[in-house]
């Protein structure tokens, strides 16, 4: 799959923006500040729903406008797709497919794309959400239809919290103890299947990421990722349950392949946890509360691995994430989208990650400075400055 137009509307610092792009490398290239990561950030947000650098959407829409318009003309097999996204400041998002209007949520089916920035660091170096959202995005590239999984066991979550903290605060009743029994079965069932889905996916790249690793590096350092699961008994989010320092949490000893495994410790953590999650008001089991640990040479990264080596890892990730996405996906190859990476690597990392990703159909790039740049990737290069388009 190509992106053959970007157009955008009251987006970030852009009024407006035509942009046609070409199969192959597309380098954007302005100084910082001037809005070329507002471009590829808007495509990353129609197949992730979500910006790669704030959590609101609100931040996306310009400055005294209403809402903004992202709007992709999209092709694969000679096929031609145009996919839209209006994001509101007071109302629902909406979203069209060829002038017919779909859930937002449904964008994913349409355009798939894999983003990286030097934000995912954090992806490496910090909290267990960072780790359990680049997952959880990558599921939904997958399989579009884990959104509302997602977004149900989110729901299931809040309420099952709220009765906690109502229990807490009043003293446990008879009927609060028979409705949490009925918010365990909707958490168990709907986290079961997050559980198995998750533990899938991290299995599945470990082979791609050790490969794209080895690619932008140049040696083997043996890159791991693993599971950690509350269920397991290991709790990400307690600073004082597996973690010490800047040292990271175990892998999981068991890891569930089916629901229903996953279900039996699921019921057996949430009983173990009953009485300090009702001292607490919080649901203290479950994916929310799941980590993957990241290994080099034997070592956890977090805490051991030096920067460069952090930050291969996590292009690595992505590169790998691109490379499992276009061996599944019947959309062929994801869009990939690396902002502002060329000026973090030495010469010899930028050759070799420009040969790495000289297979796919499209990519995009964005740097403050053209030479940071192989010159193999600069056929299509686009300046921005201040918002506009000023030459190509």
């Amino acid at each position: 799959m190509i992106v053959t137009h970007l157009n955008l509307g009251d987006y970030r610092n852009y009024a407006a923006a035509d942009v046609p792009m070409h199969p192959g490398a597309n380098l954007f290239v302005g100084r910082n500040g001037q809005g070329k990561t507002n471009l590829v950030e808007a495509l990353g947000y129609l197949s992730t729903l979500g910006s790669h650098r704030v959590s609101s959407d609100q931040a996306l829409i310009r400055a005294g406008a209403d809402s903004a318009v992202i709007r992709a003309r999209l092709r694969h097999d000679e096929r031609d797709l145009l996919a839209e996204v209006q994001i509101n400041r007071s109302s629902p998002n909406r979203a069209q497919v060829n002038r017919s209007q779909i859930k937002p949520r449904e964008l994913p089916r349409y355009f798939s794309s894999v983003l990286f920035a030097p934000e995912d660091l954090g992806i490496v170096r910090g909290d267990p959400s960072a780790r359990r959202r680049f997952i959880d995005q990558l599921i939904v590239l997958r399989s579009p239809r884990m959104a509302g999984v997602l977004g149900d066991y989110d729901r299931v979550l809040r309420q099952r919290n709220t009765l906690l903290k109502s229990a807490r605060s009043t003293g446990l009743k008879e009927s609060q103890l028979t409705t949490l029994e009925i918010w365990d079965d909707k958490l168990v069932a709907l986290g079961s299947e997050i559980i198995v889905v998750r533990a899938a996916l991290v299995a599945a790249l470990g082979a791609p990421v050790a490969s794209a690793y080895s690619a932008v590096v140049g040696e083997d350092h043996r890159p791991t990722l693993a599971p950690v699961l509350s269920i397991g008994g290991v709790d990400a989010e307690d600073p004082d349950d597996g973690v010490r320092g800047e040292h990271t949490v175990r892998p999981a000893a068991v890891i569930p392949t089916t629901a229903a495994e996953a279900a039996g410790l699921f019921r057996a953590a949430l009983a173990s946890r009953r009485r300090s999650e009702l001292d607490r008001g919080l649901t203290l089991v479950g994916p929310h509360r799941d980590d993957v640990a990241f290994g080099l040479n034997g070592l956890p990264v977090k805490g051991y691995a030096s920067h460069g080596e952090s930050w291969s890892f996590a292009l690595a990730l992505k590169l790998g994430a691109a490379q499992l996405l276009r061996a599944e996906s019947s959309l062929g190859d994801p869009v990939l989208i690396l902002d502002d990476v060329f000026a973090e690597l030495d010469q010899g990392r930028r050759s070799r990650l420009a040969a790495a990703i000289a297979g796919f159909e499209q990519v995009l790039i964005t740097a403050a400075v053209l030479d940071d740049v192989p010159d193999t990737l600069t056929a299509h290069t686009v300046h921005i400055r201040a918002g506009e388009v000023v030459d190509e």
